[in-house]
């Protein structure tokens, strides 16, 4: 694995995701500012709910927008095992059944997938329950988490 491909991967699909929220933003903006949509009485509705999609599209793009720069400004450093596993980290998980996962440690858009040569692989932040355990670990290391009142247990099998 090659964390700085799955880096650019991470950028690249959140470019792809400003684009696409954007042309909705502004799409909600049209609809909500057009002369059509101008209330009549006090039960047409249209203008004022395309009004708050409008708005909610503004903050998407806004989210997605701070998500890219902060990806964009996030130094990659090789694997130091003397630090173990910080932000920037590409890292396989290990299960208690045995299921195999990658991750991707960042500093913003948690839940992102991107699919490099066939392998799923995740971002997870430090904010997450799993992504804060994480720190600081190293290969061979163990780390157990509680969701939802149920405990799972992960193994580090592999760090980039």
């Amino acid at each position: 694995m090659n964390k700085h491909t799955v880096h650019q991967l991470i950028l690249d699909k959140l470019q792809i995701d400003l684009d696409i929220a954007e042309r909705a933003a502004q799409t909600a903006y049209e609809t909500a500012t057009h002369e059509e949509n101008i209330a009549e009485n006090k039960y047409d509705t249209l203008g004022l709910e395309a009004s708050y999609l409008a708005a909610g599209q503004a903050k998407r793009v806004e989210e997605i927008r701070q998500s890219l720069s902060l990806c964009q400004n996030l130094a990659l450093r090789p694997y130091d095992e003397q630090r173990g596993i910080e932000v920037g980290a590409l890292l396989g998980l290990e299960d208690e059944k045995g299921r195999e996962q990658w991750l991707f440690l960042a500093p913003d858009a948690a839940g992102l997938k991107v699919d490099l040569v066939g392998q799923l692989i995740t971002v997870i932040t430090p904010r997450s329950p799993l992504g804060k355990s994480l720190l600081g670990k190293f290969e061979g290391d163990e780390v157990e988490i509680t969701v939802a009142g149920a405990r799972q247990q992960f193994a580090v099998t592999e760090v980039v």
